[in-house]
């Protein structure tokens, strides 16, 4: 079907930038709108930022300013620029894409979701 992989993740002092990347492969006619979420030990999961397969973009008040959603629709690739990041900052950031594919010649579309990627920031 449809996998969505993220990597960039890693350990970085605070005020310090990282970027993560989510590539999706698979049968793809097209992917929609993608999302970053993060969720940090013993909290739920929670939004981060989005992107329309037009460029718009939405962000967290939590996030506003630091962090840049991008997305590069020849690559079927979405990232995110972290900058000034926060201890707070710190958790397991995964990818969100509503994707339509292939599926036994069929056009389908869900959600799809990667295994999340660690970002730890130390103060």
């Amino acid at each position: 079907q449809v996998q969505l992989v993220e990597s960039g993740g890693g350990l970085v002092q605070a005020g310090g930038s990282l970027r993560l990347s989510c590539a999706a492969s698979g049968y793809i006619f097209k992917i929609n709108t993608m999302d970053w979420y993060r969720q940090a030990p013993g909290k739920q999961r929670e939004f981060v930022a989005t992107i329309t397969s037009g460029g718009s973009t939405n962000y967290a008040d939590s996030v506003k300013g630091r962090f840049t959603i991008s997305r590069d629709n020849a690559k079927n690739t979405m990232y995110l620029q972290m900058n000034g990041l926060k201890p707070e900052d710190t958790a397991v950031y995964y990818c969100g894409a509503d994707v339509e594919y292939n599926r036994g010649g069929y056009r389908n579309q869900r959600t799809f979701w990667g295994q999340g990627t660690q970002v730890t920031v130390s103060s």
